[in-house]
């Protein structure tokens, strides 16, 4: 299991293969870090995990996007992993995986976005790349797997002043989703609307 791999020291040469081995193996080897990731981060980032997977987000392979997408998001869920998200500029290219045509990859890299943005830095990175069209798209989807974590993601927009001023206009959009099957986007809409009104 994860712990074994850890043990054994195969990260490193685990994140080498990515850049080298055939389609179905970057595919074993994503799962394989993914479940790793959550136990230990600091190995994958010294092995430069991030530069690589940043550039697995631009794989022809569905399924190798989606599994990038995945592990940047374990990768993120760790503070260390969140700042090497930001330095090694992987939210915009996350942001332009919101318009992937298959769902999973959405959600996979809005859930890693959601993550990167609870650090100012991220949210900085996220606004400079123009972060809010794209997430308020897949708000606005009403069928989109990706809406939970986009409405997340918006509500840690909405701390910048620029950001909440710009959240205005869309309130409706999020207003909607008060009336989404899921409880879930519910309730994040309702954190969400709060966060566009507050009044420093």
């Amino acid at each position: 299991g994860a712990a074994g791999v850890l043990q054994a020291g195969l990260i490193p040469p685990l994140v080498l293969k990515l850049e080298t081995e055939l389609d179905e193996i970057q595919e074993l080897i994503l799962g394989t870090l993914s479940n790793c990731l959550r136990v230990e981060v600091s190995e994958a980032l010294a092995a430069g995990a991030v530069p690589v997977l940043k550039e697995k987000l631009s794989h022809p392979s569905t399924a190798i996007r989606s599994k990038a997408a995945w592990v940047l998001l374990e990768i993120s869920s760790h503070t260390e992993g969140k700042i090497a998200v930001v330095e090694e500029e992987v939210i915009p290219v996350l942001l332009g995986l919101l318009e992937d045509t298959q769902p999973e990859v959405q959600v996979n890299s809005t859930g890693a976005l959601m993550f990167a943005l609870v650090t100012p830095q991220g949210r900085s990175s996220a606004m400079g790349a123009e972060a809010i069209p794209p997430l308020l798209a897949l708000v606005a989807e009403e069928t989109s797997k990706a809406r939970l974590n986009a409405i997340k993601a918006l509500t840690l927009l909405a701390e910048l002043p620029e950001g909440r001023q710009t959240l205005l206009e869309h309130r409706d959009t999020f207003q909607r989703c008060l009336e989404d099957p899921s409880e879930a986007v519910q309730r994040a809409a309702e954190i969400a609307i709060t966060a566009i009104d507050w009044k420093p």
